[in-house]
């Protein structure tokens, strides 16, 4: 019987993280063959405050918290790889200089994907001189903005170093469809799963991208019709900006909807593309992996 517990999560560095309602628990596995394991509990925003409940806005409080964990937990990673468990525990100082880090790299990360997936593909659409037509303009800045998405992640495809962590990635798409199926959390059994899960944050992206197509074209003939011409590129900057968070909350709703709608031709028709690119982004873990994986799943969903 499929649990009533939502539960997701991120491959990190030789390791994956897996988040419950309760909790967000990150298993890694060292050189030595040892499992560590991170607990911290851990309740949504959208949990505690029922106003942050509602459908879209829930959706770009889930985006942001996501960034925030997923940075941490991938930084944490990062220490376990490069350090002694002994030395992972520092003073307070340290401490500080570690949530320094953390907000220092979260910013240049969205400032650089912000320059090349939403910057770029306006300037470029701007300079083809196509700015007569509000859905003409965004569907080019739109496809430059997904083949820009689709290069990435083409592109860290061929760093070998990221093999294991798309590995790790298939493991926690594995262990976590085995777990919504309601089949024994072991190793044989959830071998025998998909590597790609319509839930991935690589899906949700490219949904962000397609959706981001419609919204803009839309602000943009609403603006042309109250002003009498469409936004050059500064107005469009600026309106496409401040509808970015409709577009994030918006797509994390559509990505919902259509995981428990997977069943239905439509939905996997949606889904299509995004399982596509997980072709690229996933692969068949090893057991040892698996183990991993399971770990951190059965830590995260327990009473």
């Amino acid at each position: 019987m499929p649990p009533d517990i939502d539960v997701g999560g991120q491959a990190v560095i030789e390791g994956v993280m897996i988040r419950s309602p309760k909790r967000v628990v990150t298993a890694i596995r060292l050189k030595n063959g040892e499992i560590v394991v991170k607990n911290d509990p851990y309740t949504s925003l959208t949990k505690r405050y029922r106003l942050l409940q509602l459908p879209v806005l829930r959706g770009v409080i889930s985006f942001f918290e996501m960034l925030v964990i997923g940075l941490k937990t991938l930084n944490y990673s990062a220490e376990v790889a490069m350090t002694d468990l002994e030395e992972e525990q520092k003073g307070e100082k340290s401490h500080s200089r570690n949530e320094g880090y953390l907000v220092v790299s979260l910013v240049l990360g969205l400032g650089l994907g912000l320059a090349i997936f939403f910057f770029t593909p306006l300037l470029l659409a701007s300079l083809l001189q196509i700015q007569k037509s509000a859905l003409g303009f965004n569907l080019v800045a739109g496809g430059i903005r997904i083949l820009l998405f689709l290069g990435y992640v083409w592109v860290i495809s061929l760093f070998r170093e990221l093999r294991r962590l798309f590995e790790y990635h298939g493991a926690e798409h594995k262990t976590i469809f085995a777990y919504e199926g309601g089949q024994d959390l072991t190793v044989e059994k959830v071998r025998s799963f998909s590597t790609r899960h319509p839930r991935c944050g690589t899906s949700y992206l490219l949904i962000v991208a397609l959706f981001a197509i419609l919204i803009f074209a839309l602000a943009d003939t609403i603006y042309a019709l109250r002003m009498g011409q469409l936004p050059g590129l500064a107005q469009r900057l600026l309106i496409h900006f401040m509808l970015l968070p409709l577009v994030a909350g918006a797509s994390y709703e559509l990505l919902k909807l259509s995981g428990r709608a997977r069943k239905y031709r439509l939905a996997r028709v949606l889904m299509a593309p995004g399982l596509w690119i997980q072709r690229i982004t996933t692969r068949e873990p090893d057991d040892n992996q698996l183990a991993v994986a399971l770990v951190a799943l059965k830590e995260a969903v327990a009473p």
